[in-house]
């Protein structure tokens, strides 16, 4: 008797280009080639969509992070034809995941609502009304498959232990009754400053920040001008989202300077009534990230790209001849060619098969050797009262003196379809330089939220990094902890897509596909300008 493969043969068996993966990355790839007029295939070994960037349900979730969080052993030698003009050389993975905790405070709760849960994998994360990732969703015409609601507030914990809003504009600026007059002209004075230097030269020639400003740290050009302390840190750490602390002397090269402080202001800034029904500039998609990967899958489809999902890939095959990379072995046993291949990055190339591997070095992914820490929360009590959704940072030190990095918190509500009506997903996140370090900053602000719940949540008055299971579970439903690897794109005949990094929008991410787009394909647009740039609205009148 013959054993017959239970998976369907592909037909064709040779594409210009393979992707493995539905990341964010991979997805826009995908989508941006076959717009193109190449032919692709784009497979993953998971049935859902997304990968890394994956949203899930509580179950879901769990069981990748466990999984994940082990590497593949080492696969036994592959049986090839000698009468091959081919040879297979197996694919390993790596984990990328560890210090994997995970704890349900209130199971039978969550296993009655189980369906109506949608976690970010790579959460805190939102768009800017006016990214990158936002100006891709509207060229490619993938702004059809998705809907978005504005994230409520910001707010930023200051050196006092208090939450404090981020005053966005104009607008919020006389509005914000926590600001004194004297502060509330000072800082329309520094926002009028920014407005001028980017009108065009021809305009304000002599209203230019100079470039000996621009080249020079941002603290330095703040404290040039001479602005309060309070009014550094919101600009320095909740607008223009520095990492690490601008004051320490030790942090070198991961100093803002001048220049992107400006160009993340002025993100921020134009992000603010871009969308007619947006309040504010944060966006967040309706039923999580994962649907930003979903839609470029989707576009690529409608393009001719083919999919096939619960694929994996076990080997790489090599040309015997000149040792190029030729194609795919899958696990069904079938053996599928094409010009070029996009791995997901928890992929390692086999010593066998020398790629020469271009990073690349033109975009600033920052900080791509750090590790990311990232916490999910789920609970009954919002952050600030009759608030669904709203971003929270604590600036480094804020939580204790050995605070290294800005610790972003995000909150949604159930009206983002994330989780029921009455519960809140709760995503923290902070660079680290390892496991423990994350590790302690994810759990300090954790507890400095639950201290938030104060007038719900008993025993829970003050900051204390020692809150026991119990007090916990008074405030929490459920909760994830993990250590995420990082890793930039690199490019070759084999090219590798970035790990999410730690940043809280897409626009890096975007610039490293774009540029391995370009490199693939120099001659190929990436994505051609399509008739339809209309956004869409929800019901309730929100984006999309």
């Amino acid at each position: 008797m013959t054993d017959l493969s239970p998976d369907p043969l592909i037909d064709p068996t040779t594409f210009d280009l393979i992707v493995v993966g539905t990341g964010l990355a991979e997805s826009i790839i995908a989508a941006a080639a076959s717009a193109a007029g190449k032919t692709v295939l784009h497979l993953d070994p998971n049935p859902y969509y997304g990968g890394h960037f994956a949203t899930l349900p509580l179950h879901d979730l769990a069981s990748f992070l466990n999984s994940a969080s082990v590497p593949s052993p080492p696969s036994p030698p592959s049986a090839t034809d000698d009468a091959l003009d081919y040879v297979s050389v197996d694919l390993q993975t790596r984990s990328l995941y560890s210090d994997v905790e995970i704890s349900s405070y209130a199971p039978e709760v969550l296993q009655e609502h189980s369906r109506k849960f949608n976690i970010d994998l790579a959460g805190p994360r939102v768009l800017f009304c006016a990214d990158k990732c936002i100006d891709a969703v509207l060229k490619a015409g993938v702004n059809q498959y998705l809907e978005f609601k504005s994230i409520d507030a910001s707010y930023f914990w200051d050196e006092n232990g208090k939450l404090v809003n981020v005053p966005g504009s104009r607008a919020a600026i006389f509005k914000d009754k926590s600001l004194s007059l004297t502060e509330k002209n000072q800082l329309m004075r520094f926002f009028k400053l920014v407005q001028q230097h980017l009108l065009p030269a021809e305009d304000n020639e002599n209203s230019k920040i100079s470039q000996e400003d621009l080249d020079s740290p941002f603290v330095e050009f703040l404290n040039k001008l001479r602005l309060p302390q309070k009014m550094k840190s919101i600009i320095l750490y909740a607008i223009s989202l520095a990492d690490y602390d601008q004051n320490d002397t030790e942090v070198g090269k991961k100093k803002l300077l001048t220049k992107e402080g400006i160009d993340r202001l002025a993100l921020y800034h134009t992000s603010i009534g871009r969308f007619q029904n947006a309040q504010g500039a944060l966006l967040y998609p309706i039923y999580g990230q994962g649907e930003l990967s979903q839609a470029f899958c989707r576009r690529a489809a409608v393009k001719g790209c083919l999919y096939v999902l619960r694929m994996p890939v076990v080997a790489l095959l090599k040309d015997k001849s000149n040792e190029h990379y030729k194609g795919v072995r899958l696990a069904s046993g079938q053996d599928i060619f094409s010009h070029q291949l996009v791995l997901d990055p928890c992929f390692m190339v086999p010593r066998q098969l020398n790629l020469s591997l271009e990073s690349l070095q033109d975009v600033s992914l920052r900080d791509a050797n750090d590790k990311v820490a990232r916490g999910i929360y789920i609970t009954k009590h919002s952050l600030v009262s009759d608030v669904r959704n709203c971003l929270l940072v604590y600036p480094p030190k804020a939580l204790f003196p050995e605070q290294v990095s800005s610790v972003r918190v995000l909150q949604i509500g159930g009206n983002l379809a994330v989780c029921p009506e009455d519960m809140f997903v709760i995503y923290i996140s902070t660079l680290c330089a390892n496991a423990n370090q994350g590790k302690e900053m994810v759990r300090a602000a954790i507890n400095s939220i639950i201290s938030l719940f104060a007038s719900e949540c008993s025993d829970a008055s003050s900051v204390d990094q020692n809150i026991n299971a119990e007090e916990k579970g008074s405030c929490l439903l459920w909760s994830a902890s993990y250590i995420q690897e990082s890793s930039a794109g690199q490019f070759g005949p084999v090219s590798f897509t970035p790990m999410p990094d730690g940043n809280l929008n897409y626009d890096d991410l975007l610039n490293a596909t774009f540029e391995l787009f370009q490199k693939m394909y120099p001659n190929e647009e990436f994505f051609p300008k399509t008739t339809s740039t209309a956004v869409h609205q929800d019901d309730d009148g929100e984006e999309s």
